[in-house]
């Protein structure tokens, strides 16, 4: 169980309560080689990368400067789930991707006279980044909590009526998601840092 003085989970925490969920006796520890701990830990660490890599506020930051080594390449680091040049910054000089842990110029990877690993300048980008699950938000570990659980109850268990009770639970912590990113997003219509988008995480009610 949580640890009620905390305001965030632990990872323990999280499988403590997913193997709840399944019908499973908690653990004192992260043991790998118990195969119910190994499922449901993996199953956890891959729901939270992906709700991460959906690009919330918490974990979405403009403009973040990326400069040329003494090669030109720039590195990406590993906690980046993706990232797009900043189009108010560079507008369409560039067209990147992660390729081989760097940055690569897609635009360029035809021309003779730029290689297409190399900058000649720092280049701003909008990123998304992958946090511990320690460091996330409640209304996020609690969704990711009840997702994951859903999906090792399929794994583990195989009970259709247990699958559908946890789905309920993980459409209400899905909502409380909702309501806490369009909270701290204040997103707007009207331009600014948090301009309105044709596509935002929240209008996907339905996803899961």
């Amino acid at each position: 169980m949580p640890n009620p003085n905390n305001a965030v989970s632990t990872e323990l925490d999280a499988v403590n309560q997913i193997l709840s969920s399944v019908g499973q006796a908690p653990v004192t520890t992260l043991d790998m080689q118990n195969p119910e701990t190994f499922t449901v830990l993996q199953t956890l660490r891959d729901v939270n990368r992906q709700v991460q890599s959906e690009g919330w506020t918490f974990n979405t930051e403009r403009l973040v400067k990326f400069s040329p080594a003494a090669d030109k390449t720039i590195t990406i680091p590993y906690n980046v789930l993706q990232l797009d040049v900043n189009v108010s910054k560079h507008f369409d000089n560039y067209d990147v991707v992660r390729k081989d842990g760097k940055l690569y110029d897609k635009y360029w990877h035809q021309k003779s006279d730029k290689l297409e690993y190399q900058f000649d300048e720092d280049i701003y980008c909008d990123v998304v980044y992958f946090y511990r699950f320690n460091d996330l938000p409640y209304a996020f570990q609690a969704h990711i909590i009840a997702k994951a659980a859903r999906i090792a109850a399929t794994k583990l268990v195989g009970s259709a009526e247990q699958v559908q009770l946890l789905a309920l639970e993980e459409e209400a912590t899905k909502a409380s998601m909702m309501e806490y990113e369009t909270q701290q997003g204040d997103y707007s219509i009207f331009g600014g840092a948090n301009y309105h988008s044709s596509y935002q995480p929240f209008q996907a009610l339905s996803r899961r």
